[in-house]
């Protein structure tokens, strides 16, 4: 007659790569608690115009063109976050710094913000900024 052996362990459901049901070992992790937002859109994009100026600045890049290619967008799409840096220095650092969002959708869209960056003098890009944040 054999002894029988009984092991003990913790498993919880979770979620595969495709999304399937799969049995995980230990505990269910506790859930995050929920944070105050997301980095808005339009900041991300303007950090990612300033990097892109850096990496061509140092010479890790030819140019933007090779960006483009090594990011699988198109040269147009780089130049539009590189044409971020446009902005009056302020300006930058103000959509750098934007609330973060509650919801799904920043009051400032990346248009607008476009918009802005493609009037030359930066007094009236302040202006403008003025009127997109207050609205």
């Amino acid at each position: 007659m054999s002894d029988g052996v009984t092991m003990e362990f913790k498993v919880h459901l979770g979620h595969g790569r495709s999304g399937s049901k799969v049995i995980k070992r230990g505990s269910k992790p506790l859930d995050a608690p929920a944070g105050p937002g997301t980095v808005p859109r339009i900041a991300k994009l303007m950090a990612l115009a300033i990097r892109f100026e850096e990496l061509v600045r140092t010479g890790e890049v030819r140019d933007f063109a090779e960006i483009a290619e090594l990011g699988h967008v198109t040269r147009a799409r780089v130049s539009q976050i590189v044409n971020l840096l446009n902005l009056a220095p302020d300006l930058q650092e103000e959509v750098l710094f934007l609330p973060a969002v509650a919801g799904d959708r920043s009051t400032m869209t990346e248009r607008r913000v476009r918009e802005i960056a493609g009037e030359a003098d930066w007094e009236r890009q302040r202006n403008l900024w003025r009127c997109a944040r207050d609205a």
